[in-house]
């Protein structure tokens, strides 16, 4: 091949395409809902470029590896943009069209967005992922009339999920709990971190692969934390042996094509002493009266608001770590978050029947100190027309959690 014959982009569509985890019918209504914003807000083309929500409105979940992505909507096309090095797999494993993009030229990847998006148009893109250095290309080879930002409308937008979202998020509630109890067998003094870990991860990952046969699989992992490494909620996994009296945290997440789900569970390696009792019980009385708060109509912020109220009367406000929970959909600890279904005092959204969110309140008692550790439960609801469904089945609480040895 000479330099002459190599193109800057084409649509290498190599193979048949899979089975994606949704309907054609479910990624068409999401595209419609994509093309009311831009009739809304006259944009004749969005460009996205963040992992969560191109696999949102396409199925096709990337790996960048410091390359570019995207998905090209306008009025009539809905394009991905992946690079060479993935050959066909984008091609599979999106609905809708496809184009790859050579490395031959540099920037060859704008000019096969400007192929689909032609030049001198309203363009929307995503402010809380596209790069400064990104944003000033698009400019350049784009030329746009204007450009729009849909961060905060794709959000709301993704906030909200259709029953069949809600169906896998219940797939990924129960692989959670398989992957708790395999955890809660690991559990042995002398035993690593990591190796509990790996016994939780497994287990998830053999029970998605025989719930989704026709899946994709990568990303699910487990954060199972002992002594003071569960202090922070995302501490990694060390080789720290566990001990008698140890306090745990249990943290498993599958990934089923892009969704997140998660179940956190304070445990105790075959005893728990009173004072580490008496804040775990403060814990759970704070988780369940926030699931108690969870419904339709209720705000973020005065969900925030009573359970704060609880651990001040109990003086124990400044022990905690975070906001008391966040929605789910396709998110992970490397990409996405819907920043607007948090439970934060800054955040006055109204909670509608199909969102998904968590419980999850978390202490953390500093090192040296009677109790020391964190504590945290977590739980999934989906908010229904008149209350809400707890989907997580892993119990919480010293009667199943205090692990005999």
């Amino acid at each position: 091949m000479t330099l002459s014959t190599r193109t800057d982009f084409l649509r290498f569509h190599n193979g048949e395409q899979a089975t994606l985890q949704f309907s054609e019918e479910e990624y068409g209504q999401r595209l419609t809902g994509l093309r009311k914003i831009m009739v809304e807000q006259n944009i004749d083309a969005v460009v996205m470029t963040s992992m969560h929500n191109i696999a949102y409105y396409s199925g096709f979940l990337y790996c960048a590896f410091g390359r570019p992505y995207a998905s090209v909507v306008t009025a009539t096309e809905n394009v991905t943009i992946s690079a060479g090095i993935d050959a066909g797999q984008p091609w599979r494993r999106c609905f809708g069209d496809n184009i790859t993009y050579t490395d031959w030229t540099r920037d060859n990847y704008w000019r096969a967005i400007k192929s689909i998006t032609g030049g001198g148009k309203t363009i929307g893109y995503e402010s809380d992922h596209l790069t400064l250095l990104q944003l000033n290309k698009l400019n350049s080879f784009l030329e746009p009339k204007a450009t729009v930002d849909v961060y905060l409308s794709t959000m709301q937008q993704r906030m909200h999920k259709s029953p069949a979202e809600i169906e896998l998020i219940k797939h990924g509630a129960a692989v959670a709990d398989v992957g708790g109890f395999a955890i809660r067998e690991a559990i042995k003094i002398g035993t690593r971190e990591i190796d509990v870990a790996m016994a939780g991860r497994d287990a998830m990952e053999l029970e998605i692969a025989k719930r989704f046969p026709d899946a994709e699989y990568r990303d699910t992992w487990v954060w199972f934390q002992s002594g003071l490494n569960t202090d922070g909620a995302h501490n990694p996994v060390t080789a720290r042996k566990l001990e008698r009296g140890d306090i745990l945290s249990l943290n498993t997440f599958p990934m089923i094509s892009g969704y997140y789900t998660a179940l956190e569970r304070t445990l105790f390696v075959g005893e728990v002493d009173d004072a580490s009792m008496a804040i775990w019980q403060a814990n759970i009385d704070a988780h369940e009266l926030g699931i108690s708060l969870i419904k339709p109509g209720a705000t973020c912020s005065g969900i925030t608001a009573e359970i704060n109220a609880l651990f001040a009367e109990r003086d124990l406000l400044q022990y905690r770590s975070f906001g008391y929970g966040h929605s789910f959909g396709v998110l992970s600890h490397y990409y996405g978050r819907e920043a607007g279904l948090e439970l934060r005092e800054d955040i006055d959204t109204a909670l509608v029947p199909g969102m998904v969110v968590s419980m999850e309140p978390m202490l953390t008692i500093p090192d040296g100190r009677p109790a020391a550790g964190g504590y945290r439960e977590h739980d999934i609801l989906v908010v229904g027309e008149s209350d809400a469904e707890n989907i997580t089945k892993y119990p919480y609480g010293p009667a199943f959690n205090v692990v005999p040895v």
